[in-house]
């Protein structure tokens, strides 16, 4: 058995181990669960917002530098 294979099946064996612990908990163990998920879902949705928000910034600051650089070599051709 690969290395892959033997990972894969770890990962198959924590999922069915979480699954089957959240299926025997309480009530307010689940809430805690989907609270966690949710958290980490928001935080996730904020990380990609800031890298957006990083990436517009520098494609603005790049298309600043572009439209300098034009109005200079037009400045110097007239």
């Amino acid at each position: 058995m690969g290395n892959k294979t033997k990972g894969l099946l770890a990962l198959v064996g924590l999922g069915a181990l979480a699954y089957w612990k959240y299926k025997n908990s309480s009530d307010e163990e689940k809430q805690m669960v989907k609270d966690k998920i949710n958290t980490a879902k928001d935080n996730l949705n904020k990380w990609g917002n800031d890298l957006k928000d990083k990436a517009n910034n520098l494609a603005s600051q790049a298309q600043d530098k572009v439209d300098e650089v034009k109005n200079k070599a037009q400045e110097s051709v007239s």
